[in-house]
């Protein structure tokens, strides 16, 4: 392909005539006509202030000499992140994604100069999983600074960071962290090819596109299959025990691969305490979570059934059940924790906290004073929605809900029968979820291990 053919065709393709980002900068570089294509704001101008310095200095002598851009590169070229190709289409998604691009009059090929910076935020603490003694930095948007992070933790040589871009139209940029030998080849194997063979044309919005790409399941099935951290020692972390790592631009965490649900109950700063601590907040959080799903199901059972209280207890029964049925007072209290949640989200943070006050205690407190909801289903529905932030995995928390619901509506209609059946039917869901690695998501409770089942609640001393 010739010079003005080359032009020609990235001028028709990305049309810098009509987006103003999108920079052509023409330049005489040894006496010879040269183009340079870039996205303002991507480049370094510092960095080429001083190459276009050094390329201006040229004389038609130096460069008579040389055919193909990657000689030019080797021989001429003052700067180190550099490759020629002669791919026009992979050129033009090379200007899309921040690279510059230069064409040089009678040197076959295009050079392409990575002097792109992408706008960041500085590297913070997450909001939502936080850290008692650990470090406070976290994943940012830019896929190289959160690879850069992990390979400050991982100074070993057989740190593997493979990138490749998926999206038939966002193109976007992932990278696939394992440490080799540790990570289990055949998971690799099978990764590497859903992901090269994924067709889908947006990718751009979060990481649940490529989740719900990798691993489908059925749509009632509301189980996490994958985890994702902001944490880059938590990630660091899970490289050195032989999981894969997936880190997708333009995205602050990361997505931990493969998983089982036990996954889901450890935390980092398990690992900044003494074993017997971090034991202790292990079995309070499996209780916590058990105790979510299974307290307002079991309270209307018994409420439902007073005959099922031992006669010391019956002073867990209600005087009075309210002008609403018990049963409908948690559904309706279900919902409206729902709706004061997503209310939060969508407040400015200095009304948020006032915000709060006025759902959680006015309106609850109004609620039992007309005789619409008892104070017990208050109780217990406060319990329930402080008791879902005991794991950070947002996911895992609707799964939890979902599970509660079921078994209400079980429990309401056919009683202690349904409760039982209820806890069956959720366990058969998650006994059906097969994990990427082919092992089953209650691993390792199916298949049984019973070293890694005591994982579950105990902190073993570091080795």
């Amino acid at each position: 392909m010739t010079y003005n053919e080359w032009i020609k065709n990235i001028d028709d393709g990305l049309r810098p005539d009509k987006s103003f980002d999108i920079i052509k900068r023409e330049l005489e570089i040894g006496g010879r006509s040269a183009v340079l294509y870039f996205i303002d704001g991507f480049i370094k101008d510092e960095v080429y202030e001083k190459i276009l310095e050094f390329l201006y200095a040229q004389t038609p002598d130096d460069i008579a000499d040389i055919h193909d851009m990657k000689e030019f590169s080797r021989l001429k070229m003052p700067y180190v992140e550099t490759e020629s190709s002669e791919d026009i289409e992979f050129v033009k998604t090379v200007i899309l994604s921040g690279p510059s691009v230069l064409l040089i009059e009678g040197i076959s090929g295009a050079l392409i100069a990575d002097t792109r910076t992408y706008p960041m935020r500085g590297v913070e603490e997450p909001q939502k999983d936080k850290s008692l003694r650990g470090a406070r930095d976290g994943f940012v948007e830019t896929l190289v600074m959160n690879t850069a992070m992990i390979r400050r933790r991982i100074r070993d040589s057989r740190l593997r960071m493979e990138y490749m871009q998926i999206g038939s139209d966002t193109k976007l940029d992932i990278a696939l962290c394992y440490l080799e030998g540790a990570a289990d080849g055949r998971v690799l194997e099978k990764l590497r090819g859903k992901l090269k063979n994924m067709e889908i044309k947006g990718i751009s919005m979060t990481q649940q596109a490529i989740a719900e790409k990798l691993q489908k399941t059925a749509f009632f099935n509301p189980f996490p299959k994958f985890k994702t951290t902001e944490r880059p020692d938590y990630a660091s972390g899970c490289i050195f025990d032989g999981r894969i790592v997936l880190i997708m631009d333009n995205s602050p965490s990361v997505m931990i691969i493969p998983i089982s649900l036990s996954d889901f109950f450890r935390e980092t700063d398990d690992y900044y305490f003494l074993p017997i601590v971090a034991s202790y907040t292990r079995i309070i959080r499996m209780l916590v979570s058990i105790a979510n799903v299974i307290i307002t199901p079991l309270y209307l059972l018994l409420v439902n059934n007073p005959e099922y209280v031992p006669g010391r207890f019956d002073f867990i029964l209600p005087e009075n059940s309210g002008s609403i049925s018990l049963f409908l007072q948690f559904l309706i209290l279900e919902f409206m924790v729902d709706g004061l949640r997503l209310a939060s989200l969508n407040t400015p943070d200095a009304l948020s906290n006032p915000l709060g006050i006025v759902g959680g205690l006015l309106l609850s407190e109004f609620a039992i004073n007309v005789g619409w909801f008892i104070t017990e289903a208050i109780l217990l529905m406060a319990f329930v929605t402080i008791a879902s932030f005991s794991l950070p995995s947002f996911e895992v928390g609707y799964a939890m809900k979902f599970e509660r619901l079921l078994l209400l509506v079980l429990t309401q209609i056919f009683g202690i029968w349904g409760l039982a059946g209820g806890i069956v039917l959720i366990f058969i869901c998650m006994l059906l979820i097969k994990t990427l690695s082919g092992r089953n998501y209650l691993y390792p409770l199916v298949p049984f291990n019973g070293k890694a089942f005591s994982e579950l609640f105990i902190r073993y001393p570091m080795k």
